[in-house]
């Protein structure tokens, strides 16, 4: 899920896990994994019958997704909520990065089919998952990008909520990165534009009391087992919050690069902690 790889000035100290943390991690680990992965095998033969029946509309499969992602916060003991109205409408949804678990917390509330790069879907455990919940693998390169229109038309219009993290990489939570609009190019083809609505969305993590405020944040090349590890191991969680802005429709902006500034500008306004310059340029 990132491109252009983010990094702090400062990395965060490394913790240590005590032997309860380790228990914590165990039973919590255990858990997680079996209704994951039980949900996972469950959703690959619903969707045996639901591919043939429906195509790419998935009736059924996406309220499995949703179970996992609400059952994830109750096994983490992580603290969640939501402000704002999710849009019900035919749409895109856009947000800022700064986790793995930004996917368990988008998919939690409303569901969504993310966009991605396509290097995850080669990735252990999470590229299963990705392709088996509906995740649209693009790669960034231009020559592809007729390829990549026709495919987010195809599945505006059959009535998915795309998930797109323009930022480009994930961060440590406290900021957002300017948003690269090549994506919402899309957004503005003949089939979509007048009819199509964009919203966006700002994800907050709170750290656990006592820790770093960047706890959550997984950026760079930190590992995700040593990062789901550490979740998994923390005795007090902290808490995340999504914040879900009115929709814009595309047809008000003039181009992509109107739309990305008014929605980077929207996102970034609702994270509470002190805005810092933006590091990386619009293209």
């Amino acid at each position: 899920m990132t491109s252009s790889t983010w990094r702090p000035e400062v990395e965060p100290e490394p913790e240590r896990i005590s032997l309860p943390g380790w228990v914590r991690a165990v039973f919590r680990g255990t858990a997680l994994a079996l209704v994951t992965f039980g949900c996972l095998l469950l959703l690959i033969l619903i969707r045996i019958v639901e591919r043939p029946l429906f195509g790419v509309r998935r009736p059924v499969t996406p309220y499995i997704t949703q179970f996992v992602c609400r059952s994830a916060f109750v096994i983490l003991g992580l603290g969640y909520s939501t402000r704002g109205t999710a849009m019900r409408g035919q749409g895109a949804v856009v947000s800022n990065h700064a986790s793995w678990l930004d996917i368990f917390a988008l998919n939690a509330r409303k569901r969504i089919y993310f966009v991605s790069k396509s290097e995850v879907a080669d990735w252990p455990g999470i590229g299963w998952l990705a392709r088996a919940t509906g995740t649209v693998f693009i790669n960034r390169n231009r020559s592809e990008a007729v390829e990549q229109k026709r495919i987010f038309e195809e599945r505006l219009n059959a009535g998915h909520k795309l998930l797109f993290f323009p930022e480009g990489t994930s961060t440590d939570g406290l900021r957002v990165l300017s948003f690269k609009s090549t994506l919402f190019s899309a957004f503005f083809s003949d089939n979509l534009r007048d009819s199509l609505e964009v919203q966006p969305v700002t994800v907050v993590y709170y750290a656990p009391p006592g820790h770093d405020a960047r706890f959550y944040g997984w950026w760079g090349d930190m590992g995700f087992g040593p990062h789901l590890l550490r979740t998994l191991a923390v005795a007090r969680q902290g808490r995340v919050e999504v914040v879900y802005h009115p929709p814009v429709r595309v047809a008000d902006f003039p181009d992509r690069k109107a739309l990305a500034k008014h929605c980077e500008a929207v996102v970034r306004g609702a994270l509470p902690f002190e805005a810092e310059e933006v590091l990386q340029p619009t293209t």
